[in-house]
């Protein structure tokens, strides 16, 4: 992987990497904030223990940048010992035709699902490239503890979190949201993605939407608690969120849930940044053994 720029930060660093994908079959940027605890250390130092991590996942529009950038996550992870991971949200250079025609949909909108339709399954494959790629490439080459890493995110994100965290327990040992989608097969925004991705057939859409997900669950996939973080002034809340289905969904399943609404705040990075050490104290809680 080829580091493209290199920042102090809070006594760490905020760094930008560029490498070849295998799973996507393109070039892929991805953003690490290191921990002062472990910025000038090697990945295979004895003396060292690795970090632990939380991976962001951003919302429609966004890369690799914005969260690091907009989150003012930094000062705080770097007192915690936390390192930060952030992807970009979809392929890019894939030049497939309508990848650009829609913010919704396309590139900036990969919905961190694989794809199954020509022609976006042989490059949208952001769940497989997270999962199977992104990780064991940062915690085998930098000192990041597989072990402990969490995942969160915002919206598009959001969504990507809870329904990632939900299939790969194994993965991740903690888990929280900002304004997630929560259940896509019931909204404009998860509908246009599903049927653009994985086909008209709703029977297929279950497996990427977090309130079915849940479901599916008869006792407490993260015992720990589930952070959810609203806006009440969010313009997007009533026809795209729902997060009252994912409530209902936790508390069928026994998962303890904390589902927060706020007055007041929108849909935007002001809201993630009022509220961002609390879910920063959420993982590093759960991150802690």
């Amino acid at each position: 992987m080829e580091l493209l720029s290199e920042h102090g930060c809070f006594g760490g660093l905020q760094r930008f990497y560029r490498h070849d994908s295998k799973e996507i079959g393109l070039p892929m940027r991805f953003s690490v904030f290191l921990p002062p605890s472990a910025a000038h250390h090697s990945a295979h130092d004895p003396a060292h223990s690795p970090a632990p991590a939380l991976l962001f996942l951003a919302g429609l529009t966004c890369n690799e940048e914005t969260f690091m950038i907009k989150a003012g996550a930094q000062r705080l992870a770097a007192e915690l010992g936390l390192a930060l991971i952030a992807p970009d949200t979809s392929p890019r250079g894939a030049n497939l035709p309508g990848e650009s025609g829609s913010w919704d949909f396309g590139v900036g909108a990969g919905f961190y699902i694989d794809a199954t339709q020509a022609p976006w399954a042989k490059h949208w494959r952001m769940e497989s490239y997270i999962t199977q790629e992104l990780l064991p490439l940062v915690t085998s080459t930098l000192p990041i503890n597989a072990a402990r890493v969490g995942i969160f995110g915002h919206s598009m994100g959001g969504h990507g979190a809870l329904t990632l965290a939900l299939k790969y327990p194994g993965l991740f040992k903690s888990v929280s949201a900002f304004a997630p989608i929560c259940a896509p097969s019931h909204c404009p925004w998860g509908q246009k993605a599903f049927t653009g991705y994985l086909g008209a057939e709703e029977s297929s859409w279950a497996a990427h939407d977090a309130t079915a997900l849940m479901g599916q669950h008869t006792a407490a996939p993260y015992p720990g608690g589930i952070l959810i973080d609203q806006g009440l002034a969010d313009k997007f809340l009533a026809e795209q969120l729902h997060p009252h289905l994912f409530e209902a969904a936790c508390a069928s399943a026994s998962q303890p849930l904390s589902l927060r609404q706020h007055a007041g705040y929108d849909h935007g990075y002001y809201f993630i940044a009022s509220f961002m050490a609390d879910h920063l104290q959420h993982h590093a809680q759960q991150l802690a053994h």
